[in-house]
């Protein structure tokens, strides 16, 4: 028999702010976090708007030692996962460090880091690229430093599964603890790219939004205006654990974690299946392993990335795996408040799902105003609304077809 695995800890920071509850607060409220960028001169760019994480002092996280010795995503996962370790209270030492281990992916790793010091070698030369470089880029470097903080010497691992890589994070995470190799892990990703080449990358490929609107509208989820993804940055942490052991040290439990589902399009390196059936697979993936009907499911967080097609296939796969109760069951994109944060995403909307089951909540999608007759469910238009949701659903579908599905349930 599978062990049942809960939430005990959450840690989230965005561009809505650092910390669960300034998160959360935001998206209840309908509010974006996506403006014109701060973090550098973006004047050139043709288009200048990102979700920015701008009140995050890692000083109040780290010594400053540690801090220049570390690419942003790293600190970002560091600072979540204290956050997440102090919501649970969970204790890590030598009676249990190695049945504790960690799971933080990303899309990128230290891209800044990669940047910075390739600029060195070509204005200065080798002798001016850093002797940390590679320690400070590499992208299971977040895993390590978490593990090296907080005492984890059990698994160890790191997922780069573009856009899915939270998702992935999290079920592979669970799965250690259903299978009995560990007993806690500390599961998430990070991301930390907002830079000229990310920004125009995404630009050149047509996937990012124009610009043609204010920057807190320019992402619109499902909308027949939308006109591409706005990239974001940021990374949710939680602390996994074994039911049996959450409950004697009578934890707060958040929910459970039961289905999770990953399978590929096998499609194209960019494009999702334009059926949506690579999506539609994985959905019901995580509902057989759950064991639950799709009947049962009262909330979706869509990966809803405000990309043309994206949005429509998406729909169309949950129609396909949810029939007549599509209609019925509320869905949002709560990218439409923080932007698309890459490979951090599927951890962030997995936090907000639990959050969701938690709390009653369903965080609305914003700047939703002009219907589409391709997505036409119920996508919680513009207004968080209070409701029971005893099953969440959090989807995420990344380049290359990649596809992560995760089941949250009110314990």
């Amino acid at each position: 028999m599978k062990r049942r695995v809960v939430v005990t800890g959450i840690g989230l920071i965005t561009s809505l702010g650092t910390g669960v509850e300034n998160c959360w607060k935001a998206l209840c409220e309908g509010r974006s976090g996506i403006d014109k960028i701060q973090g550098f001169d973006a004047s050139d760019l043709p288009v200048n708007i990102a979700g920015e994480v701008n009140d995050f002092e890692p000083e109040k996280f780290l010594e400053r030692k540690e801090i220049r010795r570390m690419d942003r995503f790293v600190q970002f996962a560091i600072a979540a996962t204290k956050m997440a370790i102090e919501d649970s209270g969970v204790k890590i030492d030598e009676t249990n460090e190695d049945r504790a281990g960690v799971i933080i992916g990303t899309g990128f790793g230290g891209l800044h880091t990669l940047e910075s010091n390739y600029s060195n070698l070509l204005r200065s030369g080798p002798k001016k690229v850093s002797p940390l470089f590679l320690p400070m880029m590499i992208a299971n470097m977040a895993s390590g430093q978490v593990a090296i903080h907080f005492g984890a010497k059990g698994p160890n691992n790191c997922m780069i599964t573009a856009c899915a890589a939270g998702a992935h994070s999290i079920g592979e995470a669970a799965r250690l603890i259903q299978y009995g190799v560990a007993d806690i892990m500390i599961a998430g990703s990070s991301e930390a790219t907002i830079s000229p080449l990310v920004i125009s990358g995404f630009y050149n490929m047509k996937a990012m939004t124009r610009g043609l609107r204010e920057p807190k509208e320019a992402c619109r989820p499902f909308d027949k205006l939308r006109d591409g993804l706005v990239p974001a940055e940021g990374v949710g942490i939680m602390i996994l654990e074994e039911l049996s052991q959450a409950r004697r040290r009578r934890a707060e439990i958040y929910a459970e974690l039961i289905g999770y589902g990953l399978n590929g399009d096998g499609y194209h390196i960019t494009m999702p299946d334009p059926e949506g059936e690579g999506a539609r697979k994985c959905m019901q993936m995580a509902l057989d392993d759950a064991g639950i009907s799709y009947q049962e499911v009262d909330y979706i967080n869509a990966h809803g990335t405000s990309t043309p097609l994206n949005d429509v296939t998406e729909t169309k796969a949950i129609k396909s795996v949810f029939k007549e109760h599509a209609y019925e069951i509320p869905i949002s994109s709560t990218k439409s408040m923080t932007g698309h944060a890459l490979g951090a995403a599927g951890a962030i909307e997995a936090v907000v799902s639990v959050l969701t089951v938690s709390r009653g909540i369903i965080p609305p999608t914003i700047n939703y105003e002009v219907p589409d007759p391709e997505c036409d469910l119920d996508y919680v238009p513009n207004v968080a609304r209070e409701k029971e949701i005893c099953v969440a659903m959090s989807n995420s579908f990344g380049f290359g077809g990649t596809n992560g599905c995760l089941i949250f349930k009110k314990v």
